[in-house]
Protein backbone atom coordinates (compact mmCIF):
# COMPACT_ATOMS: atom_id res chain seq x y z
CA UNK A 1 0.00 0.00 0.00
CA UNK A 2 0.98 3.37 -0.88
CA UNK A 3 0.43 6.20 1.29
CA UNK A 4 -0.50 9.34 -0.06
CA UNK A 5 1.35 12.95 1.03
CA UNK A 6 0.46 16.28 0.44
CA UNK A 7 3.34 18.90 1.78
CA UNK A 8 1.61 22.49 1.84
CA UNK A 9 3.67 25.45 2.17
CA UNK A 10 1.84 27.83 4.46
CA UNK A 11 5.26 29.64 5.94
CA UNK A 12 6.30 33.03 6.06
CA UNK A 13 9.26 31.94 4.46
CA UNK A 14 10.25 34.80 1.57
CA UNK A 15 13.98 32.93 0.89
CA UNK A 16 12.71 30.05 -1.66
CA UNK A 17 13.78 27.53 1.17
CA UNK A 18 14.23 23.80 0.20
CA UNK A 19 12.81 21.15 2.28
CA UNK A 20 14.22 17.72 2.31
CA UNK A 21 12.26 14.93 3.61
CA UNK A 22 14.82 11.36 4.17
CA UNK A 23 14.78 8.40 6.58
CA UNK A 24 16.89 6.80 8.90
CA UNK A 25 17.87 2.86 8.69
CA UNK A 26 18.18 1.88 12.18
CA UNK A 27 20.06 -1.65 11.46
CA UNK A 28 23.61 -1.73 11.86
CA UNK A 29 24.22 0.95 14.03
CA UNK A 30 23.42 5.17 14.28
CA UNK A 31 27.14 6.39 12.45
CA UNK A 32 25.20 5.74 8.64
CA UNK A 33 24.65 9.03 7.56
CA UNK A 34 21.01 9.34 5.66
CA UNK A 35 20.61 10.04 2.21
CA UNK A 36 18.07 13.18 0.78
CA UNK A 37 15.46 10.70 -0.52
CA UNK A 38 12.56 13.75 -1.77
CA UNK A 39 13.72 17.28 -1.99
CA UNK A 40 10.85 19.98 -2.48
CA UNK A 41 12.09 23.05 -4.27
CA UNK A 42 10.62 26.50 -5.33
CA UNK A 43 7.21 25.49 -3.47
CA UNK A 44 6.09 28.66 -2.84
CA UNK A 45 3.77 30.03 -0.14
CA UNK A 46 0.70 29.01 -0.18
CA UNK A 47 1.36 25.82 -2.76
CA UNK A 48 1.56 22.30 -2.41
CA UNK A 49 3.47 19.54 -3.58
CA UNK A 50 2.13 15.69 -3.06
CA UNK A 51 4.23 12.83 -3.20
CA UNK A 52 3.49 9.11 -2.53
CA UNK A 53 5.62 7.25 -0.08
CA UNK A 54 5.29 3.49 -0.83
CA UNK A 55 5.49 0.91 2.15
CA UNK A 56 7.63 -1.42 -0.24
CA UNK A 57 11.10 -0.98 -0.80
CA UNK A 58 13.67 -1.95 -3.78
CA UNK A 59 17.66 -2.60 -3.13
CA UNK A 60 20.40 -2.58 -5.81
CA UNK A 61 24.38 -2.49 -5.78
CA UNK A 62 27.67 -0.97 -6.70
CA UNK A 63 30.43 -3.53 -7.70
CA UNK A 64 34.04 -2.03 -7.53
CA UNK A 65 34.27 -1.73 -11.38
CA UNK A 66 31.43 1.12 -10.82
CA UNK A 67 28.98 -1.12 -12.20
CA UNK A 68 24.98 -0.98 -10.85
CA UNK A 69 23.08 -3.47 -10.95
CA UNK A 70 18.51 -3.57 -11.81
CA UNK A 71 16.30 -2.57 -8.38
CA UNK A 72 15.32 -5.30 -7.00
CA UNK A 73 11.68 -5.24 -4.95
CA UNK A 74 12.67 -6.53 -0.94
CA UNK A 75 10.38 -7.05 1.85
CA UNK A 76 11.65 -7.40 5.06
CA UNK A 77 13.40 -10.45 6.23
CA UNK A 78 14.45 -10.91 2.52
CA UNK A 79 18.09 -11.87 1.50
CA UNK A 80 20.14 -10.56 -1.81
CA UNK A 81 23.13 -11.76 -3.16
CA UNK A 82 25.96 -9.90 -5.46
CA UNK A 83 27.93 -12.84 -7.08
CA UNK A 84 29.47 -13.27 -9.89
CA UNK A 85 27.94 -14.95 -12.79
CA UNK A 86 28.88 -16.01 -16.25
CA UNK A 87 27.59 -12.75 -17.35
CA UNK A 88 29.13 -10.49 -14.89
CA UNK A 89 28.41 -9.52 -10.98
CA UNK A 90 24.06 -9.76 -10.43
CA UNK A 91 22.38 -9.10 -7.60
CA UNK A 92 19.80 -11.99 -7.15
CA UNK A 93 17.78 -13.07 -4.17
CA UNK A 94 18.80 -15.42 -1.79
CA UNK A 95 15.96 -16.60 0.40
CA UNK A 96 15.42 -15.58 3.91
CA UNK A 97 17.75 -13.19 5.33
CA UNK A 98 19.01 -13.57 9.29
CA UNK A 99 16.46 -10.71 10.47
CA UNK A 100 12.61 -11.16 10.11
CA UNK A 101 12.89 -7.20 10.23
CA UNK A 102 15.62 -6.76 8.02
CA UNK A 103 16.35 -6.85 4.70
CA UNK A 104 19.78 -7.86 3.72
CA UNK A 105 22.53 -7.68 0.84
CA UNK A 106 25.25 -10.02 1.03
CA UNK A 107 28.85 -9.54 -0.78
CA UNK A 108 29.25 -13.08 -2.06
CA UNK A 109 32.25 -11.88 -4.51
CA UNK A 110 35.56 -13.49 -4.05
CA UNK A 111 37.04 -10.03 -4.07
CA UNK A 112 36.17 -6.27 -4.24
CA UNK A 113 33.98 -4.35 -1.92
CA UNK A 114 30.47 -3.10 -3.16
CA UNK A 115 28.09 -0.23 -2.21
CA UNK A 116 24.35 -1.59 -0.85
CA UNK A 117 21.80 0.36 -2.31
CA UNK A 118 18.16 0.49 -0.34
CA UNK A 119 15.61 2.61 -2.52
CA UNK A 120 11.71 3.52 -2.05
CA UNK A 121 9.72 4.66 -4.79
CA UNK A 122 12.62 4.83 -7.15
CA UNK A 123 14.93 6.50 -6.05
CA UNK A 124 17.76 6.40 -3.12
CA UNK A 125 16.71 6.22 0.32
CA UNK A 126 19.73 4.91 1.86
CA UNK A 127 22.87 3.38 1.28
CA UNK A 128 25.74 1.07 2.72
CA UNK A 129 29.63 1.79 1.82
CA UNK A 130 32.26 -0.12 1.59
CA UNK A 131 30.82 -3.93 2.22
CA UNK A 132 33.68 -6.54 2.00
CA UNK A 133 33.84 -9.96 0.89
CA UNK A 134 31.09 -12.52 2.64
CA UNK A 135 30.38 -9.32 4.73
CA UNK A 136 26.57 -8.08 4.74
CA UNK A 137 24.68 -4.90 4.76
CA UNK A 138 21.64 -4.91 6.20
CA UNK A 139 18.59 -2.49 6.23
CA UNK A 140 15.26 -1.47 8.60
CA UNK A 141 13.08 1.59 8.62
CA UNK A 142 10.83 2.67 11.30
CA UNK A 143 7.48 3.55 9.90
CA UNK A 144 8.23 7.46 10.35
CA UNK A 145 10.10 10.51 7.88
CA UNK A 146 12.21 12.66 9.06
CA UNK A 147 11.74 16.77 7.36
CA UNK A 148 13.58 20.09 7.98
CA UNK A 149 14.51 23.02 5.49
CA UNK A 150 18.32 22.92 3.56
CA UNK A 151 19.73 24.80 0.79
CA UNK A 152 21.74 23.46 -2.17
CA UNK A 153 21.22 19.70 -1.63
CA UNK A 154 20.05 17.28 -4.19
CA UNK A 155 17.97 14.15 -4.12
CA UNK A 156 20.13 11.30 -3.42
CA UNK A 157 22.53 13.24 -1.83
CA UNK A 158 24.51 11.81 1.25
CA UNK A 159 24.06 14.40 3.82
CA UNK A 160 26.51 15.28 5.81
CA UNK A 161 26.17 14.26 10.02
CA UNK A 162 26.53 19.00 10.56
CA UNK A 163 23.33 19.32 8.30
CA UNK A 164 21.51 16.10 10.18
CA UNK A 165 22.05 17.82 13.28
CA UNK A 166 19.62 20.64 12.46
CA UNK A 167 17.23 18.37 10.89
CA UNK A 168 15.32 16.93 14.09
CA UNK A 169 11.45 17.00 12.90
CA UNK A 170 10.42 13.42 13.25
CA UNK A 171 6.64 12.35 11.79
CA UNK A 172 4.92 9.23 11.84
CA UNK A 173 3.41 7.61 9.03
CA UNK A 174 1.93 4.44 11.28
CA UNK A 175 -1.48 3.51 10.04
CA UNK A 176 -1.99 6.51 7.68
CA UNK A 177 -3.47 6.37 4.35
CA UNK A 178 -2.83 10.30 3.39
CA UNK A 179 -2.60 13.05 4.98
CA UNK A 180 -1.04 17.01 4.89
CA UNK A 181 2.14 17.84 5.79
CA UNK A 182 1.91 21.74 7.17
CA UNK A 183 4.93 24.02 7.21
CA UNK A 184 4.97 27.09 9.08
CA UNK A 185 7.35 29.45 10.59
CA UNK A 186 10.03 30.92 9.34
CA UNK A 187 9.96 34.96 7.73
CA UNK A 188 12.28 37.79 8.60
CA UNK A 189 12.83 39.68 11.57
CA UNK A 190 12.69 39.55 15.85
CA UNK A 191 8.67 38.26 14.84
CA UNK A 192 10.27 35.21 12.85
CA UNK A 193 9.75 31.68 14.31
CA UNK A 194 11.47 28.50 13.19
CA UNK A 195 10.20 26.55 10.98
CA UNK A 196 7.16 23.52 12.34
CA UNK A 197 5.87 20.55 10.39
CA UNK A 198 2.50 19.60 11.28
CA UNK A 199 0.39 16.57 10.09
CA UNK A 200 -3.17 17.50 8.95
CA UNK A 201 -6.09 16.26 7.55
CA UNK A 202 -5.06 13.12 8.34
CA UNK A 203 -6.73 9.58 7.11
CA UNK A 204 -6.27 6.60 8.41
CA UNK A 205 -5.99 3.20 6.64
Amino acid sequence: MDIQLNFINQSNDASNSEVVVFQRHTAGGSGDLAVAWTVIKNCGQGSHHPFVYPLSLAVGARDSDGNYTPQLPAQDGELFKMTLTPSGNQLVPAGAGASPQEVQVLNALDRGAIDALCFRDGRLLAVKHGVAPQQTASFQFKPTIWIGVVSQVQTGEVMNAALLSELNTEISLLGIASADIVMTGGGAGPASKPFAFELQNIVMA
